[in-house]
């Protein structure tokens, strides 16, 4: 048992990287326990481990006294000068006390110590992996589902994606393959619990990025995303290239890009529009695909006034207000959108001072 045992640690050490000092000082605390509780025994011990032939002795420590109170903590002085005569008041001396059949508990309880340290070190490798893709992205196969959570595995672990983060339009199978976003990693006393979304705004972001090698080599750099996951979200992007058509770099030829993207998110629609630092260009354009003819901006209060053509009144608000929610979540400025002639009558647009609406009327 003992070569065996050596042998044991000796091949965890390289295999496992756990250190066999280490796995011998936790198999020398637990073997304390184990005499103690197999052996009724309440003094205080050692264990000597020989890391050379792999030997276990057990050694009662006792301090020397000149009147023993008790004799499972305490040795007279004279008893320990029968050991040996140069032991003084309060030194400790050490008997050994290793009963006959304490290789078989030692056996069994060095195995428990090392498979629970092998399983400790392999969720210690699990977290070390796993906490380096928070915020990434990863395809994992649909293992169950409960009212809760779906659990899919991810290879080494099966990470948790709750009820609230999946898609509404979605239903998931057993063995359907799945992109997720990783949101959380944790340490649990079971091991490492990941938690993973389909609703998260990073999982467009990463999808982008596999999908737009611009995105990918930084050319083409994504502002601010707003999304409503499963029904529609918007996108700002930007390069500082000039020469780069950051929209079109990302809608791709053809529309394939971002409908490769469209297709992994089940249909959710995606507006590209273009980032700019000016506030009114940047509303302007996240209230794509709608035209703007003005917008008037207040900077104390982050709010905007938008004025579109009448015919375009309900595009800009969009389906229950969700066009101009996205914009202004995209923007994080408030949108008040008002119609041309509405606007008019307010005072608050002159279509002959407006630049815009020449291009706005030969594009109708």
């Amino acid at each position: 048992m003992n070569t065996d045992l050596l042998e044991a640690l000796a091949t965890l050490e390289k295999e496992k990287g756990i250190s066999k000092d280490v796995l011998i000082e936790a198999i020398e605390a637990a073997l304390i326990s184990a005499y103690k509780r197999n052996f009724h025994q309440a003094q205080n011990v050692r264990i000597d481990f020989d890391k050379e032939t792999g030997n276990i002795k057990v050694f009662a420590r006792k301090t020397v006294v000149e009147e023993v109170n008790d004799p499972r903590l305490e040795i007279s002085l004279s008893e320990a000068q029968a050991i040996n005569p140069v032991y003084e008041i309060g030194d400790v001396v050490e008997i050994e006390v290793t009963p006959k059949d304490f290789g078989r508990i030692a056996a069994q309880t060095a195995k428990q110590v090392v498979t629970q340290r092998v399983r400790e070190a392999e969720r210690g490798i699990i977290y070390s992996e796993f906490i380096d893709r928070e915020e990434d992205i990863m395809t994992g196969i649909v293992q169950r589902y409960d009212n809760r959570f779906i659990y899919v595995n991810l290879g080494k672990v099966e990470a948790l994606l709750p009820a609230s983060e999946q898609m509404p339009n979605e239903t998931y199978q057993q063995n359907d393959r799945i992109k997720v976003y990783i949101t959380k990693v944790e340490k649990t006393t079971k091991g490492p619990q990941v938690m993973v979304s389909r609703t998260h705004p990073g999982l467009l972001k990463r999808l982008f990025e596999l999908e737009v090698p611009e995105i990918y080599d930084g050319t083409v750099e994504i502002k601010a995303i707003a999304r409503e996951a499963g029904d529609r979200s918007k996108i700002a992007v930007y390069s500082e290239n000039p020469e780069i058509d950051p929209v079109g770099s990302c809608v791709g030829q053809k529309g394939q890009r971002v409908q490769a993207i469209v297709d992994e998110l089940n249909g959710e629609k995606i507006d590209i529009v273009e980032w700019s630092e000016d506030p009114k260009e940047f509303v302007a354009n996240a209230l794509s695909p709608s035209k703007v003819l003005h917008v008037e901006v207040n900077e104390e209060e982050k709010a905007t006034t938008v004025v579109v053509p009448d015919y375009q009144l309900s595009l800009a608000i969009g389906k229950r207000g969700q066009n101009a929610r996205l914009a202004a979540k995209l923007t994080g400025w408030k949108i008040d959108i008002k119609s041309e002639s509405d606007a008019v009558k307010l005072g608050i647009y002159n279509p002959q001072n407006d630049e815009s609406s020449d291009d706005s009327e030969d594009e109708r």
